[in-house]
């Protein structure tokens, strides 16, 4: 694996403006940016702590992945995302050393991160998500 760093920590709200509320009001944290993720069904907001970001995660449908998150477990930590790079080698890598994929090659995600879930039953009951900037 090319683990790098921890790129974000994603947590499910039900209410994106609510949530913002409380991290720039009680946290004095800044929301650097907003941003709705149509294929992941999901309206996101980001904050930076030192080197690494809280993304908020508003399902924008009840069927969603976060939708459904929020109705089973509540509002919490949703995922944590590591920076990586050679994701495609790293998803094959990880398939062929038996971790179960949620996603079998990267997909396109919040700020322009190419992205892929590992499967919680394979990642000790975490959801993980790899990262990886697009080569430009």
């Amino acid at each position: 694996m090319n683990i790098r760093y921890i790129e974000h920590i994603g947590i499910a709200v039900r209410s994106l403006d609510e949530a913002i509320a409380f991290y720039e009001q009680k946290l004095g944290l800044t929301c650097y940016a907003i941003e709705e993720v149509p294929e992941q069904k999901v309206r996101t907001a980001f904050f930076m702590v030192g080197q690494t970001k809280i993304e908020l995660l508003e399902s924008t449908d009840p069927e969603g992945p976060v939708g459904k998150f929020i109705e089973n477990k509540g509002e919490g930590v949703h995922h944590i995302a590591f920076a990586t790079e050679g994701l495609q080698e790293q998803l094959d890598e990880l398939s062929s050393n038996e971790i179960r994929l949620i996603d079998k090659s990267p997909r396109k995600g919040a700020e322009g991160l190419n992205i892929a879930f590992l499967h919680p039953k394979s990642t000790l009951g975490v959801l993980t998500e790899l990262c990886e900037k697009p080569k430009v």
